[in-house]
C-alpha cells in the first residue's frame, strides 16, 4: 500500500461485528533516517519513525493535516490492524464524514522519537552494542519530536500543513509547530494541553517515574534481557489515569461500590471497584507499553516550555503569520491540564493580534474527555476546518 493513500471502508466486519463510517484496515509505515541533533547537543543517528495515513493526499498536496498524540498513544489514531479488533486512539474523530474527514483530507499520524511503538526509542537496537539503548539513549524533547516530524513530512514531499492537532501532548507538539515551522502551518488545534507544565503537574511526573526506577527489576534501565519492572510501570499508570479522571466521573463509575463482596474484607486485598479498575488498568499497560518510555516521554514533558527562549509566551508567537487561525479547547472537569492553562495561550495569541477561537466543553469525563467526546468536539471542528479551508483557499 502507498504511504501517501490509505484505502478506507464504509461498512465492514470483525468478528461477526459490523463496522461504519471507519478508514477499515490499516498498516503502519516506517521512515529511515541519517541522524537528528537534538536539543541536548547529542545526535541521535539512524533513526526510525513509524506513521499511519488516512486518506488521499490531493494533486497539489495541499490537504495534508499532521494528527499529534499523547503520552501514551503512537501512530495508529485510526481504523484497525489486520487482526485486532480494538481501533487506533482517536478512531471516533478520524474517518469518512467525521472531523478530520478522510474524504476530504489526507491525516498523518507518527510515532513520537522517544516511543516504544515503532520509533527510535530507549528500547530499540542501539547499533554501536547490538543491544537495546536503554538510558543510552539520549534524553529528547517535545522540539525534537517535532523536528523528527518535520524530516518526515519532507519525506512524504508535504510542504505545508492545513492543520496540526491533537489533545495534551499531541496540543503541545501542535503549539511546537506553529513557533518552530510557522510558515508551514496554516492552522492549530490544542486541544486540553498547555504551554508549559505546572509544578503539580511536574509532581505528578515525578512520583510515576519514581515509581518505575524504585522496582528491583529495572536495573537501571538495563532490564530488556530480563523480567521488566512491571510493578512500578503499572503503578506509574494506575497514578497517571487517576489525573485522567475527574472526580464526577469517578463517582459516576464507581462510587463506593465494592467489588465481589457484600462487606468490607478487613485486610489489604481489592475491596473497592476503583481499586479493581485501577489494577486492571495498570496491568493491562504493562503488556503494551515500554517502562524506559515513560521515563523519556514524561521528561519531554516537563521540559517543554513554549516560552523558552522568547522570554514570555507573547513573544513566542511572534513570528507566526497573520493569516494563521487557531481553535483552543479545554474541558471544564479537567484538572489535569484545567481551564485556565488554555486560557493562558489564548491570552497570547490575542496579544499578537491573532484570529483564535475558544472553546470549552462541558465534560465530566475529565482529561480523557479528548478521547471519548465527540460529537462536540467534531461539530467545532469539523466547523474550524471549513471556515479555515475557505479563507485560505486551501480545496481537499
Amino acid at each position: 500500500m502507498s504511504p501517501l493513500k490509505e484505502t478506507w471502508l464504509s461498512d465492514y466486519h470483525i468478528d461477526g461485528q459490523t463496522f461504519e463510517s471507519s478508514v477499515g484496515f490499516v498498516e503502519t509505515c516506517y521512515a529511515e533516517f541519517d541522524s537528528l541533533l537534538l536539543d541536548s547537543g547529542l545526535v541521535l543517528a539512524p533513526l526510525t519513525i513509524a506513521y499511519e495515513t488516512y486518506g488521499e493526499l490531493n494533486e497539489d498536496r495541499s490537504n495534508a493535516i499532521l494528527l499529534l498524540h499523547a503520552l501514551s498513544g503512537d501512530a495508529h489514531a485510526a481504523g484497525y490492524h489486520n487482526g485486532h479488533a480494538k481501533p487506533g486512539w482517536w478512531d471516533i474523530m478520524v474517518g469518512p464524514g467525521r472531523a478530520f474527514d478522510t474524504n476530504r483530507y489526507f491525516m498523518i499520524c507518527s510515532n513520537v522519537i522517544g516511543g516504544c511503538k515503532g520509533s527510535s526509542g530507549p528500547g530499540s537496537i542501539d547499533p554501536s552494542t547490538g543491544k537495546p539503548y536503554a538510558l543510552r539513549f539520549p534524553v529528547v524533547t517535545v522540539p525534537d519530536m517535532v523536528r523528527a516530524q518535520r524530516m518526515l513530512l519532507e519525506h512524504l514531499g508535504i510542504e505545508r500543513l492545513v492543520t496540526v492537532a491533537g489533545g495534551s501532548m499531541g496540543g503541545m507538539q501542535a503549539l511546537e509547530w506553529v513557533v518552530s515551522y510557522p510558515e508551514v502551518v496554516a492552522s492549530c488545534i490544542p486541544i486540553a494541553s498547555t504551554y508549559r507544565h505546572s509544578p503539580m503537574q511536574i509532581a505528578f511526573n515525578e512520583v510515576g517515574r519514581q515509581a518505575i526506577m524504585r522496582d528491583p527489576n529495572w536495573r537501571g534501565g538495563d532490564y530488556y534481557a530480563y523480567e521488566h519492572p512491571d510493578a512500578g510501570l503499572a503503578v506509574a499508570r494506575m497514578i497517571g489515569h487517576v489525573t485522567y479522571l475527574s472526580d464526577e466521573s469517578m463517582h459516576l463509575k464507581f462510587g463506593r461500590r465494592l467489588r465481589d463482596k457484600e462487606v468490607y474484607g478487613y485486610d489489604f486485598t481489592l475491596d473497592f471497584e476503583v481499586e479493581s479498575y485501577l489494577k486492571y488498568q495498570g496491568e493491562v499497560f504493562t503488556r503494551r507499553f515500554d517502562a524506559n518510555t515513560y521515563l523519556y516521554i514524561t521528561k519531554a514533558l516537563d521540559y517543554f516550555d513554549l516560552a523558552n527562549n522568547h522570554g514570555t509566551l507573547v513573544e513566542a508567537f511572534r513570528d507566526v503569520p497573520a493569516e494563521a487561525r487557531f481553535l483552543v479547547m479545554a474541558f471544564s472537569s479537567d484538572w489535569l491540564y484545567p481551564p485556565y492553562q488554555s486560557k493562558e495561550i489564548v491570552r497570547a495569541l490575542k496579544g499578537n493580534g491573532l484570529d483564535c477561537t475558544y472553546v470549552e466543553i462541558h465534560s465530566s469525563f475529565g482529561h480523557d474527555a479528548f478521547l471519548v467526546e465527540s460529537d462536540q468536539q467534531t461539530h467545532v471542528i469539523r466547523h474550524f476546518l471549513e471556515v479555515t479551508f475557505h479563507r485560505l483557499g486551501v480545496r481537499p
